[in-house]
């Protein structure tokens, strides 16, 4: 459980940290913009990859189970993990309506994401991880709120960028479906 908590200390933590502008910008300038993009990165890596080492450990080890979420967590889960992914996918696609109505599509993404997890996880673990990136999630959004970045403009009408955002969010949900057993080790769809 330490190389986990370690991990999402690592990988919130150089998030958070770039929050703050000040001190972003002075790192920046005493390191240049491509060495910090690339210590951010292989910090963020790093974290990324203790989570997932420390999230497979203490599931090995035997999760510890807070309470059991009722079935029809599930049935609320799904739709927020389908949404998240078409949120994600809003992000690379073309300008588009959902891009500009979420404003900051990754952040909704995580939230999203992190919300179903919670929902149907109910082990110590799972809680922490989910939780930790929800909270950052929330606390970003705030942060980017403060700062007056708003994010992709709004269009009035859809666009291709919607349907390429739907088409491949809903795509890559689906095969998550699918994949999340061998993935992850935990089966989505029963039966």
């Amino acid at each position: 459980m330490l190389i986990l908590i370690l991990g999402i200390a690592i990988f919130v933590g150089v998030h958070v940290f770039a929050s703050f502008r000040k001190q972003r910008a002075a790192l920046i300038e005493r390191l240049g913009l491509k060495t910090y993009k690339l210590v951010y990165s292989l910090v963020a890596a790093a974290g990324l990859a203790l989570i997932i080492f420390g999230f497979s450990r203490y599931r090995a080890e035997g999760m510890i189970q807070i309470w059991s979420p009722p079935e029809w967590t599930r049935h609320l889960a799904m739709p927020l993990v389908w949404f998240a992914f078409i949120a994600l996918a809003s992000r690379r696609a073309p300008p588009s309506r959902i891009r500009g109505w979420l404003r900051h599509p990754t952040l909704v993404a995580v939230k999203s994401w992190a919300l179903a997890h919670l929902l149907v996880n109910g082990d110590l673990g799972g809680m922490i991880l989910f939780g930790s990136l929800l909270g950052w999630a929330v606390y970003d959004r705030i942060a980017v709120k403060k700062r007056g970045d708003m994010g992709a403009p709004r269009l009035e009408a859809f666009t291709r960028g919607d349907a390429i955002a739907v088409g491949a969010g809903t795509a890559i949900f689906v095969l998550i479906l699918f994949l999340h057993p061998w993935l992850f080790g935990v089966a989505v769809l029963r039966g």
